[in-house]
């Protein structure tokens, strides 16, 4: 694979560089760069990481002053093709966007601006909206349940109050949203045995057992498309990953006072996950999800370890972050 070669900044660039990791996803990568061109800001640089695209959506891309094409050999992934990149880049701040994202022309400058005025968070989250259905919210943030389940903040509704205010939030979704580079790369980055889903909540998870919060900013919009490359929530690509990677990221991260009185409720979860699954017809790839997961435990816990050893936030100051009501 070839290694990056950032833009020299130009002083009326911000210090942030976009991350867009694109895999098959035709004409949006195209509109995606379209909608970042008409920032507000202008980023220090863009970075394409093309995981070994064969449907040619990077072919017709022309590079300029702050963009870069750079191609993998093979798919690496959402986690690993961010952390390629990631590790690429000097800016203070990384932006992360998907592919079948579009960015509001004040996104970016929103995500910097809360950036500024609150250096105790390492990051921040956008307002994503349903492209196809615009009074409907695609997330407001992530939240995270005491059962381990996990999900976008709104998504399908129409705004509420509480979508509206700035406020924190357990994670961002990294499909649009702003990250204090160094902050994530302390945190260990994103982990690339999850490959895609869930990534961005372990990581969030990090950040926040690192001692850092995590910001919802109303103002930065993004409208998403969502499954642009992998056929959808439902798919039984997205169930297949979705579902093994969701007991990694509380195996990892919860806290040992929290795991083991959490954990019976985290096993009825995942055993309701795979009825639920079975009625739909996907039972043998959520069974085999399972099995796959559970077969990792042993390496699962080695992370565990180095995680809770380098922790500083305790059960205590995490609990009031994890929501405790009927979970979507």
């Amino acid at each position: 694979m070839e290694a990056f070669r950032e833009h020299p900044s130009r002083s009326t660039c911000a210090p942030v560089t976009v991350i867009i990791v694109n895999w098959n996803s035709g004409r949006l990568l195209q509109q995606c760069l379209e909608a970042l061109s008409k920032q507000s800001v202008t980023p220090s640089s863009i970075l394409v990481v093309d995981n070994a695209s064969t449907d040619g959506s990077i072919d017709n891309l022309r590079e300029s002053e702050n963009v870069t094409v750079k191609r993998a050999d093979i798919n690496l992934g959402f986690a690993a093709g961010n952390n390629w990149a990631i590790e690429a880049c000097s800016t203070e701040f990384i932006a992360l966007l998907n592919p079948d994202a579009f960015p509001a022309p004040g996104w970016l400058e929103e995500l910097l601006h809360t950036a500024e005025r609150s250096p105790e968070a390492a990051a921040f989250a956008s307002r994503m909206i349903q492209h196809d259905e615009p009074e409907l919210l695609d997330g407001a943030g992530d939240a995270y349940h005491v059962t381990g389940l996990f999900w976008r903040i709104g998504h399908g509704r129409k705004p509420s109050p509480a979508t509206l205010h700035p406020r924190p939030v357990f994670s961002a979704c990294a499909g649009a949203a702003l990250y204090r580079r160094q902050a994530v790369r302390k945190a260990g980055g994103f982990d690339e045995d999850f490959f895609c889903y869930g990534e961005d909540v372990d990581l969030g998870f990090r950040l926040r057992l690192s001692g850092h919060t995590v910001l919802y900013v109303p103002k930065a919009i993004a409208y998403h498309v969502g499954g642009g490359s992998s056929g959808g929530t439902q798919s039984d690509f997205a169930t297949y990953y979705g579902q093994r990677n969701l007991p990694w990221v509380f195996l990892k991260n919860m806290p040992s006072t929290l795991m083991w009185a959490l954990l019976p409720a985290h096993i009825l979860v995942n055993g309701l996950l795979i009825l639920r699954a079975m009625s739909r017809g996907q039972g043998r790839i959520v069974l085999r999800a399972k099995w796959n997961a559970a077969s990792q435990l042993r390496e699962v816990w080695k992370k565990r370890r180095a995680i809770q050893a380098q922790r500083r936030v305790g059960p205590r100051a995490l609990w009031p972050f994890l929501h405790k009501g009927w979970p979507r």
